[in-house]
């Protein structure tokens, strides 16, 4: 019995199988263009892989383009279209740099003209042109991001802050169309809020705007606070989109490698939102009922959040592992992964976090606690302290995280 290999495998071909190529190329087949230019522009964690295979459909077609992604995630040239890094999660002079080159290759367009918009998660960071001085977007982001606030709640927010969000970019580039691709990285695909929306209609409302700050206790500066009331485009005439990928794809593709592996799998929730270490504790209550009773996969979802609470290192998909180790501490025959599908979890370069019935030894071996590591929200050091910690690379995706409990009988 060898569970690391089988969350290893799962991990690997799951990944492999929610890349974003084939979908962006049937959105592309699919679609008559205008006879004028093609201006491409990707944005967001999966960027790369995305924009190059609109390349490999559409070839010269495309006039010029731009894509803009997560440091390390540029993986090769793409004729005709330039590839910009850039910081996340919080965004950084590069994010403001090549999001300034975007709107310059989209702006006196014609009706005529097509802006192929290719849009993953991420691009809240990475796709930005703020309205307020880039050190208080910094401040406002972190605070976000300390706070335990969701993704719609954090979009909510930053797109009132930005010239590119909420519609904005869209309307940017009129008249010309935009075709866009949008690859979910938010539970139920609200169009508005992956990455912030830049070419779809704002849903949320000032009053939204208002209760997350409050809500939250976020400080903002009187110009920040003046425009949460600033109108976002409503209607955007000039947009088609299509919409690809999403995390029930992603648990689908690793319950049939799991099942691959002998286990039987079972889907808990593909709609997983909640902290990430009571997601943990919950899979290890659930390996303690069912630990006797074959060989399962339990499968979880979603997007959990972290309360920072300590200074230390780590993201979601670690702590989730971590504050399950606890609960199987001594199980031998079970192990809990959690991953993040672009292959970052949090300001680190793992991908996530495995434990199992051994970690919670190794760790006192090493002269650590599981305990002592969350109260510090250091999953990372302890993780890598017993060979705990999940490293893919950038993998061409985002699509949300899974979480699986194996138990192997």
């Amino acid at each position: 019995m060898n569970l690391r290999n089988d969350a290893d495998g799962i991990i690997k071909e799951s990944l492999a199988e929610i890349l974003p190529d084939a979908a962006v190329e049937k959105a592309l087949k699919g679609h008559t263009f205008a006879n004028g230019r093609i201006v491409l522009v990707s944005v967001g964690k999966a960027a790369w892989q995305m924009a190059r295979a609109a390349a490999d459909v559409l070839g010269e077609r495309i006039d010029t383009g731009l894509v803009i992604t997560k440091y390390d995630h540029v993986m090769g040239e793409i004729p005709r279209v330039r590839c910009m890094e850039a910081g996340h999660p919080v965004p950084d002079e590069n994010s403001f740099a090549a999001t300034r080159e975007a709107l310059a290759l989209t702006e006196n367009l014609t009706a005529e003209d097509t802006v192929l918009f290719l849009l993953s998660g991420g691009g809240s960071a990475l796709f930005e042109q703020p309205l307020i001085p880039a050190a208080e977007l910094t401040d406002l982001t972190e605070q976000l991001l300390a706070s335990g606030a969701d993704i719609v709640a954090m979009n909510t927010l930053r797109k009132r802050m930005s010239a590119v969000k909420g519609g904005r970019f869209a309307e940017h580039c009129a008249p010309a169309a935009v075709f866009s691709i949008v690859l979910s990285d938010i539970l139920g695909d609200p169009l508005d809020m992956i990455a912030s929306g830049p070419a779809h209609p704002d849903s949320s409302t000032a009053a939204d705007a208002h209760a997350v700050v409050e809500k939250y206790r976020l400080r903002l500066s009187p110009t920040a606070t003046a425009l949460l009331d600033k109108p976002l485009p409503t209607a955007l005439p000039n947009v088609e989109t299509h919409i690809t990928g999403s995390v029930r794809e992603l648990c689908a593709a690793s319950a049939a490698a799991a099942e691959r592996r002998g286990y039987t799998p079972v889907l808990l929730t593909d709609q997983l939102a909640c902290e990430a270490r009571e997601a943990g504790r919950f899979l290890a209550a659930i390996a303690r009922t069912h630990a006797s009773e074959g060989s399962y996969a339990y499968i979880a979802g979603g997007e959990t959040v972290v309360q920072l609470r300590g200074k230390g290192r780590g993201g979601r998909n670690q702590e989730l592992a971590l504050a399950a180790a606890e609960g199987i501490a001594g199980l031998t025959n079970v192990a809990v992964f959690s991953v993040g599908s672009d292959g970052t979890d949090g300001p680190t370069d793992a991908a996530g976090g495995y434990v199992d019935g051994g970690t919670v030894a190794a760790l006192a071996r090493e002269g650590k606690s599981a305990a002592a590591a969350l109260a510090e929200n250091d999953a990372y050091p302890a993780l890598n302290a017993v060979g705990g910690l999940i490293m893919t690379g950038p993998t061409g995706t985002n699509v949300n995280d899974v979480a699986v409990l194996l138990i192997r009988g």
